[in-house]
């Protein structure tokens, strides 16, 4: 019998998660079992996500760079990454932008359910948290990115997820250091780089054998915590501009890699599907980067001197669905609210939110600091932050599903596109986590 293809297991494991949620939610002890006995199994599964993604980028990025040879390699691949990525969210910005203007969701928001909102939200724990933050990051000098850039303690940076810039900053460092001492000299190291990221990858392919009844898990503690669905029904219009936006994104992706790859489209959207179905359930960027780094390099023919500079970078300041729920939710709390942008306002939200993109940590929740700074930008009142974001916080979490499975697609097109511009895009060359078993039995 042929097995069920990964994709399918885990989109069977989603939808199983979500019915299951929704039975849960009918029971009075329903919502407590799911968060005792079923949330800590998708809990463990992100955990060891995150627990591979650093060691992941450094063996990658070390082995990418070292086998160049040539560092103007690495500069041509740097520079097109940059480029290609910020055309690519100034692109979603737009879009976005085009659509919350000619649709006009806030319009339609009574002043009922703004005032219903703001008394549900406006004092939560999460709104006030991602003021703060956003404002401990205004206050930053303009030139700060580039200083938390650097770290001051390579080990320290590589103990925490949220500082993946630094952990990609000593790697390029590192690696550009091994190419100057020469190969002989530098081969020792080359060597125990090239093992360890192979361990690495053999972890990630034992690690998504239990994809199907992580995302279960995910899904269903997402369904029995979710918010009152009368509020969520009155954001279904902002909502669907979102997810519209998000969806001619992929749309865009399909053309790119189709123009400029000669690739089917619908082959690199099967071939990337597990992880942007990971993406949807986690919500993290940075979780899901280990599974995106395999499927770019083994399942689509990436090679590892693009990817291992290309996918981590894009993890960190690639953030198209991000952004592109930047400017529909800042004009659509200013319409909610009656506060008028003119032209230059939407111009300036196009600019700080390619701006706040760079270096947002890819974790759930990010999108809010970052929107928080695009209001301040465009000179909302202050003291209509809290209503502000209290408007969407409703359906925050489900469209932060949505946007992080675009910002991984957006990250494997650009991969793919930046491979074939330097002729490193070649056949796929699957591994799978038994490859090597006859030899340890």
């Amino acid at each position: 019998m042929r097995k069920l293809e990964l994709h399918w297991q885990i989109l069977i494991g989603m939808l199983l998660g979500i019915v299951f949620g929704f039975v849960m939610t009918g029971l009075d002890w329903g919502k407590d079992f799911v968060s005792d006995w079923i949330q800590p199994l998708g809990t463990i599964f992100v955990k060891l996500l995150k627990l591979i993604a650093i060691p992941l980028i450094i063996a990658s990025l070390v082995k990418g760079i070292s086998d160049l040879k040539d560092i103007s390699k690495f500069r041509n691949i740097g520079l097109r990454t940059i480029g290609i990525y910020i055309v690519t969210t100034v692109v979603a910005i737009t879009i976005g932008l085009i659509l919350v203007n000619v649709l006009q969701p806030g319009n339609g928001i009574s002043g009922d359910t703004v005032a219903k909102l703001t008394e549900t939200y406006a004092s939560d724990a999460g709104v006030t948290s991602k003021i703060e933050e956003a404002t401990r990051q205004k206050d930053s000098g303009p030139l700060q990115f580039l200083v938390d850039m650097v770290p001051d303690n390579a080990l320290k940076a590589m103990s925490e997820n949220g500082l993946m810039l630094q952990v990609i900053f000593f790697t390029i460092f590192l690696g550009i250091s091994m190419l100057l001492i020469g190969e002989e000299r530098a081969k020792p190291l080359k060597d125990f780089f090239d093992s360890l990221n192979d361990v690495v990858l053999k972890m990630v392919d034992l690690i998504m054998l239990t994809a199907p009844y992580a995302v279960f898990a995910l899904l269903a503690s997402v369904v029995v915590s979710s918010s009152d669905p009368d509020l969520l029904l009155a954001l279904l219009k902002y909502a669907g501009v979102v997810v519209g936006g998000l969806i001619l994104m992929v749309v865009f992706y399909t053309v790119v890699v189709s123009s400029f790859t000669k690739k089917n489209p619908f082959w690199f959207l099967k071939e990337i599907s597990p992880a942007q179905l990971l993406a949807f359930s986690t919500s993290s960027s940075a979780a899901t980067l280990p599974v995106t780094m395999e499927r770019v390099e083994e399942h689509i023919g990436v090679d590892k001197e693009v990817s291992s500079f290309v996918l981590p970078v894009g993890a960190t300041i690639n953030m198209d669905g991000t952004s592109l729920y930047q400017g529909v939710a800042a004009v659509f709390i200013s319409q909610a609210l009656g506060f008028d942008l003119s032209f230059a306002d939407q111009l300036t939200i196009v600019l700080t939110a390619l701006l706040a993109s760079i270096g947002s940590a890819a974790v759930p929740g990010a999108g809010m600091v970052m929107l928080v700074i695009v209001l301040e930008s465009i000179g909302f009142p202050a003291d209509k932050l809290a209503i502000g974001l209290a408007l969407i916080f409703a359906v925050d979490r489900p469209l932060d599903m949505c946007r992080t499975v675009v910002n991984v697609t957006g990250d494997a097109t650009v991969s793919m596109v930046v491979a074939k511009s330097v002729g490193k895009l070649g056949k796929p060359n699957v591994k799978e986590w038994d490859d090597h078993l006859d030899e340890v039995r």
